[in-house]
Protein backbone atom coordinates (compact mmCIF):
# COMPACT_ATOMS: atom_id res chain seq x y z
CA UNK A 1 0.00 0.00 0.00
CA UNK A 2 1.73 3.43 -1.08
CA UNK A 3 1.75 6.43 1.32
CA UNK A 4 -0.82 9.16 0.64
CA UNK A 5 0.48 12.39 -0.77
CA UNK A 6 -0.31 15.99 0.84
CA UNK A 7 -0.28 19.45 -1.19
CA UNK A 8 0.61 21.81 1.45
CA UNK A 9 0.31 25.48 0.85
CA UNK A 10 0.33 29.10 2.43
CA UNK A 11 -1.42 31.54 -0.12
CA UNK A 12 -1.41 35.24 0.57
CA UNK A 13 -3.89 36.22 -2.21
CA UNK A 14 -3.19 39.82 -3.53
CA UNK A 15 -6.58 40.19 -5.59
CA UNK A 16 -9.85 38.28 -3.79
CA UNK A 17 -12.15 39.86 -6.60
CA UNK A 18 -10.54 37.30 -9.24
CA UNK A 19 -9.00 34.11 -7.20
CA UNK A 20 -12.33 32.42 -6.95
CA UNK A 21 -11.49 32.23 -10.70
CA UNK A 22 -8.92 29.69 -9.26
CA UNK A 23 -10.97 28.35 -6.94
CA UNK A 24 -13.41 27.48 -10.01
CA UNK A 25 -10.53 26.25 -12.34
CA UNK A 26 -8.99 23.85 -9.90
CA UNK A 27 -12.02 22.14 -9.96
CA UNK A 28 -11.63 20.06 -12.74
CA UNK A 29 -7.95 18.48 -11.76
CA UNK A 30 -8.80 17.62 -8.24
CA UNK A 31 -11.67 15.91 -9.43
CA UNK A 32 -10.00 13.72 -11.99
CA UNK A 33 -7.27 13.07 -9.24
CA UNK A 34 -9.46 12.60 -6.45
CA UNK A 35 -8.50 15.64 -4.14
CA UNK A 36 -9.84 15.90 -0.69
CA UNK A 37 -9.28 19.39 1.05
CA UNK A 38 -8.35 18.43 4.75
CA UNK A 39 -7.62 22.38 5.56
CA UNK A 40 -8.53 25.32 3.29
CA UNK A 41 -8.92 28.77 4.59
CA UNK A 42 -10.70 28.76 7.94
CA UNK A 43 -9.82 30.10 11.38
CA UNK A 44 -6.06 29.85 11.64
CA UNK A 45 -2.97 31.96 13.47
CA UNK A 46 0.27 32.26 11.95
CA UNK A 47 2.91 31.81 14.69
CA UNK A 48 6.27 32.13 12.95
CA UNK A 49 7.14 33.08 9.32
CA UNK A 50 5.15 34.97 6.82
CA UNK A 51 1.31 35.49 7.07
CA UNK A 52 -0.87 33.73 5.05
CA UNK A 53 -4.67 34.43 4.16
CA UNK A 54 -4.90 31.07 3.38
CA UNK A 55 -3.67 27.75 4.73
CA UNK A 56 -4.39 24.76 2.49
CA UNK A 57 -3.82 20.89 3.07
CA UNK A 58 -5.38 18.80 0.22
CA UNK A 59 -4.53 14.56 0.33
CA UNK A 60 -4.20 12.16 -2.45
CA UNK A 61 -4.26 8.38 -2.30
CA UNK A 62 -0.57 8.28 -3.18
CA UNK A 63 2.26 10.90 -3.52
CA UNK A 64 2.44 10.05 -7.36
CA UNK A 65 -0.99 11.21 -7.85
CA UNK A 66 -0.23 14.37 -5.97
CA UNK A 67 2.84 14.90 -8.47
CA UNK A 68 0.32 13.94 -11.61
CA UNK A 69 -2.31 16.20 -10.41
CA UNK A 70 0.08 19.16 -10.20
CA UNK A 71 1.81 18.39 -13.43
CA UNK A 72 -1.65 17.54 -15.33
CA UNK A 73 -2.93 20.19 -18.34
CA UNK A 74 -6.07 20.80 -16.39
CA UNK A 75 -3.59 22.00 -13.11
CA UNK A 76 -1.42 24.13 -15.06
CA UNK A 77 -4.33 25.86 -16.54
CA UNK A 78 -5.25 26.62 -13.24
CA UNK A 79 -2.06 27.64 -11.46
CA UNK A 80 -1.62 30.31 -13.94
CA UNK A 81 -4.54 32.26 -12.54
CA UNK A 82 -3.32 31.49 -9.30
CA UNK A 83 -0.09 33.03 -9.98
CA UNK A 84 -1.63 35.77 -11.20
CA UNK A 85 -3.90 36.70 -7.91
CA UNK A 86 -1.57 35.27 -5.19
CA UNK A 87 1.83 34.37 -4.15
CA UNK A 88 2.45 30.74 -2.51
CA UNK A 89 4.50 28.96 -0.32
CA UNK A 90 3.88 25.64 -1.51
CA UNK A 91 5.30 21.73 -1.16
CA UNK A 92 3.78 18.30 -2.10
CA UNK A 93 5.08 15.85 0.17
CA UNK A 94 4.49 12.06 1.19
CA UNK A 95 2.86 11.25 3.91
CA UNK A 96 3.99 8.57 7.10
Amino acid sequence: MSKKGYWMGMVEVTDPDNYPKYIAANAAAFEKYGAKFLVRGGQREIFEGPAASRLVVIEFDSYQTALDCYHSPEYQAALKLRQQYSNAHFAIVEGV
